[in-house]
């Protein structure tokens, strides 16, 4: 028997508007319901880049090694390190349960990551009054840092540390200073690393060609697109739970409950176009590149990053990563063409410009990353 329904029946565009509607006054109540002022993710990441009281079985100066180590720049917020204490020897483990498989399946970003936690910790050491030497990961998988008393040295890379962050933001559009920009390009690399700046309306469209394609490779791709959302933070009680992962404030966005973000991210075209907007709100890009793919180079090519963005950092220069015509491995060799690197393997993409900051990420704390003897 059919039943005339007693009531309009909904089209798909009046679902979708009304859905749209509904997500809308889900996000405003939410954040009515959720604005807790004491819970400060602002607070929360500013202890992080302060000093450490005293009160611990491990000497002051070995936690305050650790604790600027894990303020460097890492992939999705993951802190994929563990710090494993030896007499005057600190070492720097891969924490593979912090690994992102689909975006990075051969551990080379995680190597990097590390690779910028070393640069951080050696800056302090000379701080602190000692000498460090590195050993890399040739024969063993994690880097081991030698310290022996030296004396003490004034470095404004080290007084950059906690204020250095990924700035995820639209630039304003202005040229760098060309003195500024002199000193970032003639800073000390890495055996092996260099760095192919980029410049002009014309070499920054063919980087942004290959982001774009990079960005509809990846939102294509299911297990991208879950393990990004695994590691992203819709709102503060997300990231001060967990104190890690890409927390929405960072970026600018709204705070939203995890079902509606769910929602919003998974689009690729929108990811692209963002990204556009970004790119050509910069003056100018850096591809930082190696002549191999060891984990020793890895961890180089995050200690020449590190270095240059604590650089820019001084001098007042924002920066961010858009890496991914390098993730995608099928892009990686034709942007490696494309940017005239010849031999050299492109490991990092790097936008830089002016904007304002933005709200500092958030980090574990030093006895949530040691290795205990």
């Amino acid at each position: 028997m059919n039943h005339t329904p007693s009531h309009p029946i909904l089209s798909r565009r009046n679902f979708l508007r009304l859905a749209a509607a509904a997500g809308v006054t889900a996000a405003g109540a939410y954040a009515l319901s959720e604005y807790t002022p004491w819970l400060d993710t602002a607070e929360q990441a500013a202890k992080t880049r302060q000093p450490l009281g005293r009160g611990s079985a491990m000497s002051a100066d070995t936690r305050e090694l650790i604790r600027s180590a894990t303020l460097a720049a890492n992939g999705h917020n993951t802190q994929p390190w563990k710090f494993a204490v030896n007499g005057d020897s600190i070492e720097i483990h891969p924490d593979y349960t912090r690994r992102l498989p689909a975006v990075d399946p051969t551990d080379r970003e995680l190597w990097i990551s590390l690779g910028c936690a070393l640069e951080n910790l050696l800056l302090a050491a000379g701080v602190a009054g000692y000498a460090a030497e590195a050993t890399y990961p040739n024969e063993t998988d994690f880097i081991g840092i030698r310290l022996t008393t030296d004396t003490p040295q004034s470095s404004p890379l080290f007084d950059a540390i906690p204020l250095r962050q990924n700035t995820r933001s639209v630039y304003d559009g202005r040229p760098i200073e060309p003195a500024d920009l002199d000193q970032v390009l003639a800073m000390p690399l890495e055996p092996g690393v260099a760095l192919s700046p980029v410049s002009g309306s014309a070499g920054m469209e063919r980087v942004l060609e290959y982001v774009q394609q990079g960005n509809l490779t990846q939102y294509a791709d299911q297990a991208f697109v879950e393990e990004l959302i695994h590691w992203l933070r819709f709102n503060k009680k997300e990231a001060l739970a967990s104190l890690d992962g890409l927390y929405s404030g960072c970026s600018g966005k709204p705070e939203v409950p995890r079902w509606l973000g769910r929602m919003f991210a998974a689009g690729g075209k929108q990811q692209a176009d963002a990204d556009a907007q970004k790119l050509r709100s910069s003056p100018g890009a850096v591809v930082i590149a190696s002549e191999s793919d060891t984990k020793a180079d890895w961890v180089r090519a995050g200690q020449v990053y590190e270095r240059m963005a604590l650089k820019m950092t001084a001098l007042d220069i924002k920066s961010a990563f858009l890496n991914q015509p390098i993730e995608v491995a099928a892009l990686r060799s034709q942007f490696q063409s494309a940017m005239g690197l010849g031999a050299a393997l492109p490991q990092l993409l790097v936008r830089y410009g002016y904007a304002g900051a933005m709200p500092s990420s958030l980090r574990r704390p030093v006895e949530q990353v040691l290795i205990q003897s």
